[in-house]
């Protein structure tokens, strides 16, 4: 009996793989490819590219890469265990579940956790393809990248000679009935202040402030939702409900790419105001149910008293009001196609170190000069704030494909006679890595495909199995037309 992509996906899902500890998934590349007898190989980025040659009167066809990438955006429930303890994304795996609702759609979701279908679901396919002998293809390269998510180092490091095809399927689509031609371009940024500790020297009680149950979201598709960013909300809140409180420290967000949906915050108080927390958690979150109810409806407040602290952050001011002055959300819609975002940022996380608070800044946009623009002004803001470093973690280009694409005609076309509908062709506001093929791999056409995923990098996230079940029937008509052309 064959593998189907559903038995590859829970294998991946037992590896732990978020963004930049992808050694063990390579790993399991590498032996899969050994074990179906493939041609491979593995860069010091950990990018594998398996190798598998025609089927039987295909061998005259141009090679077609299956592109996907290893890594995933893990995110977890607030207070999840796994067997007693906290769920650790660099240890646990992930647990699926699935279910059929009213309508008769299946879905799969995490137990706990982020899915990891954005980009399992496609990994999967594509290694089921090299594994099933039955499919019929032209010459393949799997191609899979690192750090696709908080970086993009994988694709970055590439060489000019690591795939050979110029003909792209990317299985990294998140809109079943949508062909992605275009996607944002993006620039992470990470300012870092050194912290000034000074002693507590008078009387305090000590409380955790935390912003939570937000939805949070891929900071990208998710962006224009309405949803709360829990870290610059939690400065608003520390700035205007606790002017007199001292910070001894902060913390909020998973992922770069993600919307926080939760950050705390210990602080120093006067003993006097400890009996008025009560009140002021309720109000506190009374306002924001009001403010989010039509896109977060259950984002809170809570105030608990904590462990007492030996030191505060005296330039604590100047790190909240930058992160309150920061831009978030929707900097810029696009004029030729209203519905879709042109320019946001996201903060993503925010990390208290020994010494160092560290706040990431995720900015997309279509209009690669407002990128620049706005995460130019993002770096000049973190740095009149008092910010010690502002580092570049990435920088890439938006994409966008050619109308006339042979490959995005075909694709369509596939769709269409074997599904009954023609794909639309959509401009995203994720970022893909395509800017970076286009550069190293001259003449390469891309195509990107996928099944329908909702709420991709939170723990909310599941993929309807229908149309994963239709995308996999369609991917082996492509490749069977591709190898005939």
């Amino acid at each position: 009996m064959n593998i189907t992509f559903y038995d590859i996906f829970k294998e991946i899902n037992a590896i732990p793989r978020p963004s930049h500890h992808e050694e063990r998934i390579a790993d399991y590349l590498c032996a899969f490819a050994e074990k179906y007898g493939l041609e491979y190989a593995r860069d010091k980025a950990n990018n594998v590219v398996i190798r598998k040659a025609a089927s039987p009167g295909y061998e005259a066809a141009p090679t077609v890469v299956l592109l996907n990438h290893c890594d995933m955006v893990c995110v977890a429930e607030h207070g999840y265990m796994r067997d007693g303890r906290p769920f650790n994304p660099l240890t646990d795996g992930i647990i699926t579940k699935t279910e059929t609702d009213s309508n008769g759609e299946r879905w799969m979701t995490a137990e706990g956790t982020s899915l990891g279908a954005d980009n399992g679901i496609g990994l999967s396919m594509a290694l089921a393809i090299l594994a099933n002998d039955e499919i019929m293809h032209p010459a393949l390269e799997v191609l899979t990248t690192t750090n696709e998510e908080d970086g993009m180092s994988g694709a970055m490091a590439l060489s000019p000679d690591f795939i050979r095809g110029r003909r792209v399927i990317n299985i990294d689509s998140e809109a079943y009935d949508e062909i992605t031609t275009a996607a944002a371009g993006a620039y992470l940024q990470i300012g870092q202040w050194e912290i000034d500790h000074t002693a507590i020297t008078d009387e305090r009680a000590f409380v955790k402030v935390s912003i939570k149950g937000g939805k949070g979201g891929h900071s990208g598709v998710d962006i224009n939702k309405g949803r709360v960013n829990c870290i610059q909300e939690l400065a608003k809140i520390i700035l205007n409900d606790f002017s007199d409180a001292l910070l001894c420290r902060i913390e909020g967000g998973n992922a770069n790419a993600s919307i926080p949906s939760e950050a705390y915050a210990v602080l120093a108080i006067k003993p006097c105001k400890w009996e008025k927390m009560t009140a002021l958690s309720e109000r506190i979150t009374d306002e924001l149910q009001s403010q989010y109810a039509a896109n977060d409806p259950h984002i809170l407040c809570a105030i608990e008293e904590t462990e007492a602290e030996k030191q505060y952050i005296s330039n604590a001011e100047s790190i909240l009001s930058c992160i309150c002055a920061l831009p978030t959300g929707v900097i810029a819609m696009r004029k030729d196609m209203p519905e879709v975002v042109m320019t946001s940022n996201n903060i993503g996380v925010i990390h208290c170190l020994e010494d160092s608070i560290s706040v990431s800044c995720h900015t997309r946009s279509f209009d690669n000069n407002c990128m620049d623009e706005t995460a130019n002004a993002i770096c000049h803001a973190m740095k009149e704030h008092g910010a010690s470093e502002v580092k570049t973690i990435m920088r890439t280009s938006s994409w966008e494909e050619r109308d006339d694409s042979a490959l995005l005609s075909m694709v369509c076309n596939t769709f269409n006679d074997v599904l009954g509908f023609t794909p639309k062709r959509v401009k995203m506001h994720f970022v893909l890595e395509a800017a970076y093929y286009v550069e190293k791999y001259p003449g390469i056409e891309i195509a990107s495909i996928g099944p329908l995923i909702i709420a991709p990098h939170s723990t909310s996230e599941r993929v309807n199995l229908n149309t994963a079940d239709n995308i996999w029937t369609v991917l082996r008509e492509i490749l069977c037309r591709l190898g005939q052309s």
